[in-house]
């Protein structure tokens, strides 16, 4: 299990069978009872929702978390670890995607074209905004007075409210680059080798057909992730 390089803006990327890193990166070996397409399709969104969720966050037992855009890649491995430190998730999708998030173990489903989260009068310890879809003001009055609001995709006005909140007030927000690290994919590859952890797959495209795999995704609606495999059958 590799984990996806996530490059600065404007750097370049690609997609090949093997990826090269060095001895002491975030790489682990592959459980037995997970396919290829299965190990592949855990990394990214795990590695980042643990990163948000444990390091910035700093989950613990028995709080209150809200992931927005909880069906996706990174909110689909959200719920899973979320449960498995002793949260209580509420997950936010579509009506489409309200019985996956149910199945991964969320408490609660809002979907948002039928319910704003924001004006149900509760509120969380966490609120983990995955697809920048509202922001830190917006969810004020849905934090409790120690909350925090974790921002995947931070502009530079996020980054100095970030710097703000930190030396004012009480609630929160964070955000940054979720680096994967050897220790942090040894629990993620332990708790998929148990189940508790299962990769969410919307998609699986042959090579050849990468372009119509990033149409589909770049649509905004996939459940999970979209898989590209080198042999296909």
């Amino acid at each position: 299990m590799i984990e996806s390089l996530r490059r600065p803006p404007l750097a370049g990327g690609g997609h090949a069978q093997y990826a090269c890193l060095p001895e002491a990166g975030a790489v682990v070996i592959k459980p037995d009872s997970l396919s290829w397409e299965e190990a592949v399709a855990i990394p990214f969104g795990a590695n980042t929702a643990l990163y948000f969720l444990r390091n910035l966050g700093k989950i613990r037992a028995g709080q209150e978390l809200l992931i927005i855009g909880a069906s996706g890649a990174i909110g689909s491995a959200g719920v899973q670890l979320a449960k498995h430190f002793g949260a209580m998730v509420t997950g936010v999708c579509s009506g489409a995607n309200v019985e996956l998030v149910k199945s991964l173990g969320a408490d609660t489903v809002i979907d948002y074209t039928r319910e704003d989260f924001a004006k149900n009068g509760r509120t969380y310890d966490l609120i983990f905004d995955v697809v920048s879809a509202t922001t830190f003001d917006s969810c004020l009055h849905s934090l409790k007075p120690d909350g925090v609001f974790l921002q995947n995709i931070m502009e530079l006005s996020d980054v100095v409210r970030a710097l703000w909140t930190s030396i004012t007030g009480r609630k929160k927000i964070k955000g940054g680059v979720a680096i994967g690290n050897q220790k942090g994919m040894r629990l993620i590859a332990e708790l998929a080798a148990d189940g508790t952890l299962k990769p969410v797959i919307d998609r699986s495209y042959p090579l050849e057909q990468i372009a119509e795999a990033f149409k589909y995704v770049e649509r905004g609606h996939k459940k999970g992730n979209v898989v590209i495999t080198v042999a296909h059958s």
